[in-house]
């Protein structure tokens, strides 16, 4: 059954065997990723001055053995004919010492000379040569990163809620099949993979079996499924947290993998009730669900001086402890007592977030 399902949404062929160069169109790395190309010719002409100087001075002390050499000035000339081929011949070394050094040094020091200016005209000129080196370079050194299945509403809300918690952008790596979605997050500084997730192979070029964390929020429900599915058996120990619109198809979630899943339409809905007969509620909600101001709900390790104590007359207003992967709420009997190893789920404000905590 599971791949009989699989099969309905997969077509042939395998992305990620592909070479970097035929994913262009697939996998796009955000612009500031590029090499600007004037910082590329900076960098490559410094190269290039660094070689005239020591063939410079090298051809100085040696100056004796040369005709037409006499000032320092005299040996710049020389270098920069020489390694770039004009050889005019108003300088020529005459001693064998010299000339020795001309052939084994000089002469590989010419080469190296024109494949930085070639290189350099050809790297600048060939866009789809760089973005190729960085994809390939991108695709070897990903670790640890986050996921995100879908970029619409929910998709957006997850990226924003990572970004205000301090994640990078370099890792987090967008999958759609919306251009002008991918194009929006890539704006955003984000790596994108355009395709399905419902295939393995947009999956693996998105790095998912290094992957840290998945989100998986696409607009079906049984897209959901499938796509934690899929997840799931590429990376047996990423954390997947997945949404769905119904609490009916929950459980399917959780079966094929998912470590959370969150009912969108009906937290929603609880939150329109409140607001109906308790406003306030729901705006302390909101600012709860908001990082970047007001309260936010965060956790962090317990601190040595808090073990073995209650976590209910900590400074801080805590909601529970997340003890071995488990969460215990505040109210439970295993939270009476800060254990080593434990984590504080609490309420952060601006004022700690400003700390550093």
């Amino acid at each position: 059954m599971r791949f009989r399902m699989r099969e309905r949404f997969q077509t042939e062929g395998e992305l990620d065997g592909l070479p970097p160069h035929a994913l262009l169109n697939i996998l796009r790395l955000p612009e500031e990723e590029y090499r600007s190309p004037w910082r590329l010719i900076g960098r490559r002409m410094l190269y290039a001055l660094g070689l005239i100087l020591g063939v410079a001075l090298l051809t100085y002390r040696g100056r004796a053995g040369y005709t037409g050499i006499e000032t320092f000035i005299d040996a710049v000339y020389y270098s920069t004919i020489t390694l770039s081929t004009t050889g005019y011949g108003d300088v020529t070394p005459v001693s064998q010492q010299e000339r020795l050094i001309t052939a084994l040094i000089v002469t590989p020091l010419r080469i190296v000379f024109l494949a930085l200016l070639v290189g350099t005209t050809l790297t600048v000129l060939t866009k789809e040569s760089r973005q190729t080196f960085m994809i390939r370079r991108w695709r070897k050194r990903m670790r640890n990163h986050t996921i995100v299945i879908g970029y619409g509403t929910k998709g957006r809300s997850a990226v924003a809620a990572l970004l205000a918690d301090g994640v990078s952008p370099s890792q987090i790596v967008v999958v759609d099949l919306d251009r002008e979605a991918l194009d929006l997050a890539n704006a955003q500084g984000l790596v994108t993979v355009h395709g399905s997730a419902t295939r393995s192979d947009v999956l693996k070029l998105a790095g998912v079996n290094r992957a840290r964390a998945v989100v998986v929020a696409p607009n079906q429900d049984d897209t959901a499924v499938l796509v934690t599915l899929s997840v799931r058996e590429i990376a047996p120990s990423a954390t997947i947290i997945a949404s769905v619109r119904e609490s009916d198809n929950s459980h399917l979630l959780r079966q094929s993998g998912a470590d959370s899943v969150v009912v969108s339409s009906e937290t929603a809905g609880r939150l329109m009730g409140l607001a109906t007969v308790t406003p306030s509620v729901t705006e302390m909600m909101e600012d709860l669900l908001s990082p970047d101001e007001g309260f936010s709900i965060a956790e962090r390790p317990a601190k040595e001086e808090e073990v073995g104590g209650n976590p209910r007359v900590l400074e801080d207003i805590v909601l529970g402890i997340v003890r071995s992967g488990a969460l215990y709420r505040i109210d439970s009997a295993e939270a009476e007592t800060v254990e080593p190893g434990d984590r504080i789920l609490y309420v952060r404000g601006m004022g700690n977030l400003e700390e550093g905590e």
